[in-house]
């Protein structure tokens, strides 16, 4: 439960005047959840027209929803934020089930801001390593591989994509407005590995197929991690885009929203002036104007920010007369630094305390301890109630009144009160009974996802494969690759 440390009589009046100064500033009333949830319809359906909008609305010709029967062995590889996951997948028979080993590089710092030959090659040397600790390579077939590549990406076909742009920090030269699979495969080549690429996916709708695999009732997948982004399950017939390809109306199409670009132009978003100097800051100002209100990657930087405003604010003064040296590094705090402050029991904050002193060589006062947790509140408060909006705007313009929304990322996992929060919000947006907005039972519940990156990836490999051996290749560019990489003659 969120501290109301404004309403405390001892609380000294400069402390006192900042903490409701930033809980006006931080809070996102209802009427305004409201008004946000509605532009984002207008701009999710703006994206799906010819024209386009901020939102991509990307098609992933992912075509359909696992059944619970798909088989077979497969790689899986989830280039995030922060660390390469390679997992090898095992889909049985038994519905729903599957086993998985896997592995974790972390990504170097420099690769992100480096040159494609060298970000290609360590994924490359990365997965040969993999493969050699599981398998002896002389004798292993064609493997298939789904890779999650979790960026924007454009793509008219499920095994191809055009990255877009670069988000989450990365600003790797000669990527950007290139199709990224050919450049994967060359430095696959290079090394002689017996692996096909057999689906490009985005974590978002590894999440929504993986979810669907175990919980049919799953219609949305969402990612609340280091980035932000959802994707869900529309009808052909329901996207002018790709209207001139005459598909059957009324199959199914996995759409990758893309909506951490939603409110591009600033038109309804509550920005503060933080969230302005972080994307003044950021390697492509004025894009993901959404994500960087909302994601982890930023959720420590809009905290840091306000804390060193604070410190110079003439009426306020925190931290008076200490160095405030370790505090003054952009993103030297990540969200899991306000989980912490969240998780401190209010009585004391002992350890919010003695955070600070290890972390920042800071000591605060006990009031500056309480402004200290009602801002990480509120910080936290926000991302959950403006992400309710997404998932009320993809409910609302598909007419779903109940659903379930698989969600993943650490965030949603590890951040106190995420869940909580999000369906509280859930609740003001939609108008539900005063006995709802709790969670469970909710009419549109957000439930912890499976495993998207994974296995995700490696049953839109599998549903891909089973659409070649259906003779449906629509949105598939190298048939013969993926017949190979299934030893379908």
């Amino acid at each position: 439960m969120d501290a109301k440390v404004s309403s405390r009589a001892d609380c000294p009046d400069n402390i006192l005047d900042q903490i409701k100064r930033l809980e006006e500033l931080f809070t996102v009333e209802t009427e305004q959840l409201k008004a946000i949830t509605k532009h984002f319809v207008d701009e999710l359906n703006q994206g799906l027209t010819v024209e386009g909008g901020d939102i991509p609305m990307v098609p992933t010709w992912c075509m359909g929803k696992p059944k619970g029967d798909e088989t077979g062995t497969f790689l899986a590889i989830d280039m995030g934020g922060t660390n390469l996951r390679i997992c090898e997948i095992n889909l049985p028979e038994a519905a729903g089930a599957f086993e998985i080993t896997q592995s974790k590089y972390r990504l170097p710092e420099e690769l992100k801001s480096g040159e494609a030959n060298e970000l290609w090659d360590y994924v490359a040397h990365s997965i040969e390593k993999f493969v050699k600790q599981n398998h002896d390579i002389d004798e292993l077939g064609q493997l298939p591989l789904g890779f999650t590549f979790s960026y924007p990406v454009s793509q008219e076909s499920i095994d191809h994509g055009v990255l877009q742009r670069w988000t989450k920090g990365f600003n790797v030269k000669g990527v950007e407005g290139e199709d990224v699979v050919p450049q994967f495969e060359a430095a696959l080549a290079k090394r002689k590995l017996p692996i096909k690429l057999t689906a490009l996916v985005n974590d978002t709708t590894g999440t929504l197929i993986a979810s669907a695999y175990t919980n049919p009732e799953v219609q949305i997948g969402c990612i609340f991690g280091t980035g932000c982004n959802a994707a869900y399950m529309d009808k052909c017939g329901n996207i002018p885009k790709i209207a001139h390809l005459n598909l059957d109306p009324e199959i199914p199409m996995a759409i990758n929203c893309e909506w951490g670009a939603f409110d591009n132009q600033h038109k309804v978003l509550p920005r503060t002036s933080y969230d302005i100097i972080i994307d003044k800051a950021s390697p492509r100002p004025g894009q993901q104007t959404f994500e960087k209100m909302v994601a982890g990657l930023y959720l420590g930087e809009i905290f840091r920010l306000t804390l060193v405003d604070l410190h110079e604010h003439p009426d306020c003064l925190m931290f008076k007369d200490q160095a405030i040296t370790k505090l003054s590094q952009p993103y030297g705090l990540d969200a899991s630094f306000l989980s912490k402050i969240e998780v401190d029991p209010f009585e004391n904050l002992d350890e919010t305390a003695e955070l600070f002193h290890s972390t920042l060589d800071i000591k605060p006062s006990r009031h500056e301890l309480e402004l200290i947790r009602r801002l990480a509140e509120l910080i936290g408060t926000r991302a959950a109630r403006l992400t309710a909006c997404g998932i009320a705007a993809i409910c609302t313009k598909q007419n779903w009144t109940t659903a379930h929304v698989g969600a993943d990322g650490s965030v949603f996992t590890h951040y106190p009160h995420f869940k909580a929060r999000q369906a509280q919000a859930l609740k003001e947006i939609l108008d539900w009974p005063a006995n709802q907005g709790k969670g469970a039972g909710d009419p549109i519940e957000v439930v912890a996802a499976e495993d998207g990156s994974g296995v995700g990836a490696a049953l839109i490999a599998a549903l891909t494969i089973k659409r070649v051996q259906d003779g449906n290749v629509a949105g598939i560019k190298n048939v013969d690759g993926v017949r190979a990489a299934a030893g379908i003659a």
